[in-house]
């Protein structure tokens, strides 16, 4: 009788695939066996879904962390979740989920066809109510509606998120960020915001001369929820570039661990909408907030200059991201500082690192100085060698599409285009 119920949907499915594009991936949690084995059936025969792992219903002993993690692992566009397992433990998971994961849609799934039943599954984060046993017509619904959605994101324009650490302090971080963000604002005319993520005394705002600061990136996280346009306009510092800035806190806010679930990922995620580029200034620090930044960006350029203290942070960022399954090819490293008798030789670098450099700013430290000094990275523009090669670099990035960039002479390789 399932199957029949299946075979009824299938012709709807198949005929909507075709606009939705891939199926969708999905994970179910806790599902009883008749719940189960539909769902393991509906994957079967439909193009829709792809069914990636079926996790078991113990909430009272799960560790809400790792099913996370495990979810994150698979990161499915859909995840079903049995209300039936529990009075609240469901709820409080979903919530959890929902709050750590907020771009993944929940299902609900439940024997209870009462509206407060509904209500509190809506509240909790559920974008589906199903009920059991689950009608196919109203499951293929379920799922074409997320997969609409996914289609509209696709084709709302997105700012591309480049993000920026140090192999440890004082590499030189603050210094390219800023220039390379006024750049991508000034020379190239994009629409661009940079955004410090120091929760102690970032300088960003600092080396582009805004210091008449009144609101910080992390009050911004603290108010994600009643995030708009109206509100953003009230954090954003405006440089003579046409570069906006959220600054960093001028003290500390190293307590932030009161900072919503999933208000960082929410947040970016509000701005990408509103900018063709965000540029972040990451700590270097191996947090959770940095984490969720560099999992989210289009690309993360590790910043060092040729040290030995500097180039072991590098292996170890290394390590640490491909433990974490942070794609390797999403990962530069930059050499700032970089002149003729280094310490180190590219090659010992590249050999270290097992990678290429990807770019070499030039060491001038008197020009840089002087840029950070006067505040505008655009003004203090000349033929020196440093600037040269922040431009190319900041042209190859901001590069709008059906135009030729120039390579650069060093090897450098397009950074869209790969």
């Amino acid at each position: 009788m399932r199957a029949t119920a299946v075979d009824k949907s299938l012709e709807l499915s198949a005929r909507e695939s075709l606009h939705l594009g891939e199926p969708l991936s999905m994970v179910s949690i806790g599902l009883d066996d008749e719940t189960s084995q539909f769902v393991k059936l509906f994957a079967a025969s439909s193009s829709l879904i792809r069914l990636r792992s079926q996790l078991s219903n113990n909430y009272a002993e799960a560790d809400a962390d790792l099913l996370v993690e495990q979810l994150g692992a698979l990161a499915p566009e859909i995840c079903l979740l049995d209300f039936d397992a529990g009075k609240k433990a469901p709820v409080r998971l979903a919530e959890y989920i929902h709050g750590r994961l907020p771009g993944m849609a929940i299902f609900a799934v439940s024997r209870q066809n009462r509206p407060e039943a509904i209500l509190e599954a809506m509240r909790c984060g559920c974008s589906e109510y199903l009920v059991k046993p689950i009608d196919a017509d109203q499951f293929t619904r379920a799922v074409i509606r997320i997969g609409g959605r996914r289609r509209e994101q696709q084709n709302v324009k997105r700012a591309q998120l480049v993000a920026f650490m140090g192999a440890k302090g004082g590499c030189g971080v603050t210094t390219v960020v800023t220039q390379l963000g006024a750049l991508l604002a000034k020379s190239c005319s994009r629409n661009t915001l940079l955004v410090d993520l120091h929760p102690d005394f970032g300088d960003a705002a600092l080396y582009l001369k805004l210091t008449k600061t009144r609101y910080h990136f992390f009050e911004l996280l603290e108010n994600a929820e009643r995030l708009d346009a109206d509100l953003l306009e009230g954090f954003l510092l405006k440089h003579s570039s046409g570069l906006d800035v959220i600054p960093a806190p001028e003290g500390s806010v190293a307590a932030n661990n009161s900072l919503p679930l999933g208000a960082l990922s929410s947040t970016l995620e509000f701005l990408r909408s509103r900018y063709e580029f965000i540029v972040a200034d990451l700590p270097p620090s191996l947090n959770h907030e940095n984490l969720t930044v560099i999992r989210d960006c289009e690309q993360l350029y590790l910043v060092t200059v040729a040290e030995v203290s500097a180039i072991r942070n590098v292996v170890r960022q290394l390590q640490y991201f491909q433990e974490r399954e942070i794609p390797r090819e999403k990962i530069r490293v930059v050499l700032n500082r970089d002149q003729k008798r280094n310490v180190l030789t590219d090659a010992q670098i590249e050999k270290a690192i097992e990678q290429e450099i990807f770019w070499r700013v030039p060491n001038q430290y008197p020009q840089v100085v002087k840029t950070i000094h006067e505040g505008d990275p655009v003004a203090q523009l000349a033929n020196s060698e440093v600037t040269r090669s922040l431009h190319k670099w900041a042209a190859a990035i901001g590069k709008k599409p059906g135009t030729e960039s120039k390579k650069n002479g060093g090897g450098f390789l397009s950074l869209w285009g790969r």
